[in-house]
């Protein structure tokens, strides 16, 4: 994919900011920052929510020595802007640790999903954009988390009862209870899915995070990083997906390097018949995000231990092109697809609304099967004849 002047020079910074400890090996050349309009870098950083990634790394290169004529009033606007993420977080996980203790005490259980759970992947936790709180429980917790906290919301959605999700607003913060972790686009995927709920649930195999004090329970590694994946995908084929969660993906599989189940991911990877998407995405992760090959002895030997070549771990050369039709699509899209023009979702309701809906959603697939030539077109069938049950 051809880039200009602008997105090289975001890319680079995007690259220092999510891989700061690897910054001695990227070669950056000055150059990439000469005629940069930093206007539009900023730009293209709020529109993919990665304002403090790559403020992080444009720290990161003036360390260097480098030389980054960003105009004075430009970067104050920009460090105040990161301060408000920051200051956000803050509040969040207060508030999460608030949540999660109200939740206990009425013996309610629950898992902390995506969010705040894997900004601790990140060198600086704080400045990654922070979105919703995910709540996922068992079928009986789901249903009593329900009961506890319908009542002290100030907005409350209407519930997908198929899918087991509520959407609910407290205390100013937006909170998702999920029952299940659907992937309304293929059965495989959803068997996945539900074998890692199983795991999780029935097996006990989270981790914990110390969050102000609160004990808070996370997917573990193994299981984290298939719902990571899945999720971010599903939100790639239906209305785009940004580059932060593509972040997050990438910080989890790093930080998480020498001690994930490779043998296990792949057999998952597999059985959902994600395999090309896996190896497209890792791709694009390697070739413009920076994400290190996974080249530690520990993380080679668990390799070899399991009996897996772990080369879906590494850059494929034959998946460039996959991964540059999927960075054009991002880059258009935006963040959740905050570039698209989604206004027909207000404008239009019952039947009018659906053949629009169908209609753009067929448009939108039919972009993607140059990419995934066998999955696009079998996705949007399964998607609009809602046969996943």
């Amino acid at each position: 994919m051809k880039l200009d002047n602008n997105q090289r020079a975001f890319f680079e910074l995007l690259r220092a900011g999510l891989f700061p400890v690897h910054g001695e090996r990227f070669k950056v050349n000055d150059s990439l920052f000469h005629n940069v309009d930093w206007e539009k870098v900023y730009q293209l950083a709020q529109e993919q929510s990665v304002q403090g990634i790559v403020l992080c790394g444009l720290e990161e290169l003036r360390a260097k020595s480098l030389e980054l004529r960003v105009p004075q009033m430009l970067l104050l606007q920009w460090i105040g802007e990161v301060q408000q993420i920051e200051q956000r977080n803050k509040e969040m996980n207060a508030f999460v640790a608030e949540l999660i203790e109200k939740l206990r005490k009425a013996g309610i259980y629950a898992l902390l999903v995506k969010g705040q759970g894997v900004a601790q992947c990140y060198e600086k936790p704080l400045w990654r954009c922070s979105g919703d709180v995910d709540l996922l429980l068992s079928n009986d917790n789901y249903q009593k988390a329900k009961s506890a906290l319908i009542p002290i919301a100030s907005e409350v959605a209407d519930e997908d009862e198929t899918a087991m999700h509520q959407a609910l607003v407290i205390n100013g913060f937006d909170v998702e209870l999920h029952g299940k972790m659907p992937f309304s686009l293929s059965k495989r995927v959803e068997d996945g899915i539900d074998e890692v709920l199983n795991d999780l649930f029935c097996r006990g195999n989270v981790k914990s995070w110390d969050c102000n004090g609160t004990q808070v329970f996370l997917p573990s590694p193994d299981n984290d990083v298939i719902l990571v994946f899945t999720h971010f995908l599903y939100h790639f084929f239906i209305e785009g997906v940004g580059l932060r969660q593509i972040c997050d993906w990438c910080r989890l599989l790093y930080t998480y390097k020498d001690s994930l189940n490779y043998g296990l991911l792949e057999s998952r990877i597999k059985a959902m018949g994600l395999m090309s998407e896996w190896k497209a995405f890792y791709n694009l992760a390697s070739r413009y995000l920076g994400m290190p090959d996974l080249d530690s002895q520990d993380s080679q030997a668990r390799m070899s231990d399991q009996r897996s070549s772990a080369s879906f771990m590494f850059q494929d050369s034959s998946y460039d092109k996959k991964a540059d039709r999927i960075m054009e699509l991002v880059l258009k899209s935006g963040n959740f697809g905050h570039n698209k023009d989604l206004s027909y979702r207000t404008r239009y309701s019952g039947m009018t609304y659906k053949i629009v809906a169908a209609w753009r959603r067929l448009k939108d697939f039919a972009s993607l099967i140059p990419v995934f030539p066998m999955d696009a077109p079998m996705f949007y069938l399964t998607y609009i004849l809602g046969k996943v049950k």
